[in-house]
């Protein structure tokens, strides 16, 4: 079929009459959320100064973190029970209470206590916006919609923390949260009238389900790694061994089976999500690092080639959206091979014998391989998903990103305390490089084989 043809197809995937509502509500829901994660990074340090909370710094993170755990697990079960309708509404509602509190807060309890909000509300748009999109794409049409995330978090990955800096230094931290109420309101509205469209929620044979105990021990061990990860003392490293522990006994229930061992078809592409994640997290935690450290970049410069990344992700992203009957099977492995070659890069640029513009190339080929595999991931589980499991599969694969994000961040952390410092980090680079090259090899090998039948 000639492209003439085609791009006015693949347009009315998201603009036909009867989806143009629900792709712009999800946009708009996806470009704040992101807004909101790429701006309060920058205003942190700001705004704890101000409530006198130094000592807490970690906290916001670590509470908004907990929060999305176990609200994504409650979401899934939600979901499967009752359809996307009741999280898709209760998260940006819960979601925009939390950036109130946050942005009036007088003192750290109550930033907390906002930011936990944000944090359930963000778990719960997780999972019923994947669910909505299984309700309204068809498994071909899944790859434009993705594509279309992945751009939504362009501008605020670019801009995002430039303009939440002007925004703390002009008229105050406050705004970085108080400023997205209006649109996050405006996007409520429309998720309303998407869910009134939505045909009733007839559940299908009882699936999986995780119990609400199980996910807030899976949080607390998740927020004990990442909060270890931060950390550089002896009683961190046994903090995250505890969490470590309480987190392996919880993924027993909260994962498919078969997903540690990487078994053919949905564990595989679960597991993949949680290499995909924690190797490209464990780069970009400590590319900035790196590059400052090692090569002697600004500040501002030392965080570009993340900016590299967003941009070669989502434009990936959009081209592999333009394909639609490209395999995802395929399609997962090419990214995993890309993303190989990216960290590879890391590891060259850790060291000083190698100069650190090679990151910029690393950071778009890298980049590039998350904007394919990462859409491949999705459209894969929800095509080995059964239809009554499909909440509680993509809660696991969420869990499995944050899993192998917290693993591979905090393993960085634990190699600067053991084999170097923030001040000359190329020993440990070199090691932690070296573990991500490794994961993500095993990631292309494993995503070679897949059921014949689906």
């Amino acid at each position: 079929m000639s492209r003439t043809i085609e791009a006015p197809a693949r347009r009315s995937v998201l603009w036909a009459p009867e989806r143009r509502l629900t792709t712009v509500a999800l946009l708009l829901v996806v470009t704040l959320v992101a807004f909101e994660n790429m701006g309060v990074a920058t205003a942190m340090p700001t705004l704890v100064a101000e409530l006198r909370g130094l000592s807490l710094y970690a906290w916001p993170f670590v509470t908004f973190l907990i929060a999305s755990v176990i609200a994504t697990v409650l979401s899934g079960r939600m979901g499967d029970r009752r359809g996307p309708v009741p999280a898709l509404l209760a998260g940006p509602v819960l979601f925009t209470c939390g950036l109130i509190v946050a942005g009036t807060a007088t003192g750290m309890p109550l930033l907390l206590v906002g930011r936990a909000l944000q944090g359930f509300g963000s778990g719960l748009l997780l999972v019923s916006v994947s669910l909505l999109i299984a309700l309204t794409f068809t498994d071909r049409e899944r790859p434009v919609i993705y594509a279309a995330n992945a751009a939504a978090w362009v501008l605020p990955a670019v801009v995002g923390p430039s303009l939440a800096g002007l925004i703390t230094v002009s008229v105050g931290w406050r705004w970085v949260f108080l400023g997205l109420v209006p649109l996050v309101i405006v996007g409520i509205a429309m998720l309303l009238a998407v869910a009134r469209r939505l045909p009733p929620h007839v559940p299908a044979a009882a699936g999986r389900q995780a119990g609400v105990i199980t996910a807030v021990v899976a949080a607390l061990g998740v927020a004990a790694l990442t909060w270890a990860a931060q950390q550089r003392s002896s009683y961190a490293l046994v903090v995250g061994a505890a969490g470590l522990v309480v987190l392996a006994y919880s993924l027993r229930k909260l994962l498919p089976k078969g997903t540690l061992t990487s078994r053919p078809g949905l564990p595989t592409v679960v597991a993949s999500r949680a290499l995909l994640a924690g190797a490209y997290a464990g780069m970009e935690a400590y590319l900035p690092l790196t590059m400052s450290a090692v090569h002697g970049y600004s500040p501002a410069l030392a965080g570009l080639p993340l900016t590299i990344t967003a941009l070669g992700w989502s434009a990936a992203s959009a081209v592999q959206g333009r394909f639609v009957d490209w395999s995802r099977e395929a399609s997962l492995r090419v990214g995993f091979l890309l993303v190989t070659v990216g960290l590879v890069g890391f590891g060259l640029v850790s060291q000083p014998l190698f100069p650190g513009w090679i990151a910029f190339a690393v950071c778009a080929v890298g980049g590039a391989g998350m904007g394919i595999a990462m859409p491949a991931v999705s459209v894969l589980l929800l095509r080995y998903s059964p239809e009554g499991e499909r909440g509680f599969n993509t809660s696991a694969m969420q869990l499995a990103d944050w899993v192998g994000s917290a693993l591979l961040i905090g393993l960085g952390g634990v190699l600067l305390g053991l084999v170097a410092s923030a001040q000359h980090p190329s020993p440990a680079m070199a090691l932690l490089s070296a573990v991500l090259i490794a994961l993500a090899a095993l990631g292309a090998r494993l995503t070679g084989r897949w059921p014949t039948k689906v």
